[in-house]
């Protein structure tokens, strides 16, 4: 065939054409195809191939397969042939599409780089270490193969820059989810949690998806001066819904209301008759309050302080000083006990003076004969 035939032919084929191609040889570093209608095939370099990195063409294309390809440029008795241009157009299409709709696009992270992930989408995508979870990961080895979901971020055509985030997923995933715990759950709601964080005003537990806060007040029926004193982060427990606000997103909890009360089973903690060791924690002019138990306060009331009269407490008691009490009477309903002091003191002697006889007056004695002589003594000379 003479050199102007073979250009006559070759005026139809042009650098931007859209062929199609069918793999007839694959070599190491390219691939040549046969083209419908042209006079001679093409070759197809590897960096042609894919968007990504390979290190062998028959990593990308297998003899036989059909390949959209476009002509890059036309050589004498040679086509030089792109299949990456292909994709990718194709590819920038499809992924703008999904940008403008947040789609969620599902692919396989085909390998792991410094600073990220990278994936084929038909163009080369990129996740940042920071947009891979919402936690820190140390190593993203296991990454590699393994398929996951992403949302467009970032995405530049002229630049051939695709950012991608599956933190993004996870956080709208969580975000879903939280919506639907804070529709499912009401006040009085008894639920198992996970403690994620400590402050010091309280303990962040993780109730299936979205966090409550358990105040430090609602901690134990005993006064806490610590929440690490109390709970730990990682521990599981049981809590009790006080609160929802779902405009704010807020939840309150409580473990304290999950736990037995410090007046349960108080009849038999603090029977009738026994005795304990307290502490006075209030004193008033009635009376004593003091702490036998645990969240659990008893009166002692003035005339059950001292055999003696007193005036009032602060006589012979102050705040904090340990005593020993006798249960009186026990009121479960009202959460009261009645304590006595003086019940465990001796009653001190009173002198008695019933013994004593006065002279008989046959005796011709008074008391001032008695005492007279006595009383001698002490006048003056």
């Amino acid at each position: 065939m003479s050199e102007e035939m073979n250009m006559m032919e070759n005026r139809d084929f042009q650098v931007g054409d859209r062929v199609k191609g069918t793999v007839l040889k694959i070599e190491e570093k390219a691939v040549t195809v046969t083209i419908d209608g042209a006079p001679f095939d093409g070759v197809i370099p590897i960096s042609e191939l894919s968007s990504l990195h390979i290190e062998k063409a028959s990593d990308s294309v297998q003899e036989g397969d059909t390949l959209d390809l476009v002509i890059t440029k036309v050589e004498e008795e040679n086509f030089v042939l792109s299949k990456r241009k292909v994709d990718a157009e194709q590819a920038w299409d499809d992924l703008e599409k999904k940008f403008e709709s947040g789609e969620i696009i599902e692919a396989e992270v085909k390998d792991v780089v410094k600073g990220g992930l990278v994936i084929d989408l038909g163009v080369r995508g990129f996740v940042p270490a920071s947009l891979v979870e919402d936690y820190f990961v140390e190593s993203f080895e296991d990454y590699k193969g393994k398929t996951m979901t992403f949302k467009i971020v970032e995405m530049e055509k002229e630049n051939n820059r695709l950012i991608l985030s599956h933190r993004a997923v996870v956080e709208l995933e969580k975000e879903s989810q939280k919506e639907e715990v804070m529709d499912s759950i009401h006040p009085g709601d008894v639920l198992k949690g996970k403690v994620q964080r400590i402050a010091s005003f309280g303990a962040f537990v993780d109730i299936g998806g979205v966090d409550g806060l358990v105040h430090i007040s609602q901690l134990s029926h005993e006064h806490v001066e610590k929440v690490s004193d109390v709970v730990k982060e990682g521990q599981d427990v049981t809590v009790k819904v006080l609160s929802v606000d779902r405009d704010s997103e807020r939840i309150s909890l409580s473990i304290k209301d999950t736990l037995p009360g410090p007046w349960d089973a108080i009849e038999e903690k603090a029977p009738k008759g026994s005795v304990h060791t307290g502490k006075v924690k209030r004193l008033v002019s009635y009376g004593a309050f003091v702490e036998v138990l645990p969240g659990v306060e008893g009166l002692v009331h003035i005339s059950q302080i001292a055999h003696k009269h007193i005036a009032t407490p602060h006589e012979v008691l102050t705040e904090g000083q340990e005593v020993q009490v006798k249960v009186l009477d026990v009121n479960k309903t009202d959460k009261r006990l009645s304590l006595s002091i003086k019940e465990l003191q001796e009653k001190e002697a009173e002198q008695d003076y019933s013994d004593y006889e006065m002279p008989e007056e046959s005796s011709g004695f008074s008391i001032s004969d008695v005492i007279g002589d006595k009383l001698k003594g002490f006048k003056s000379e």
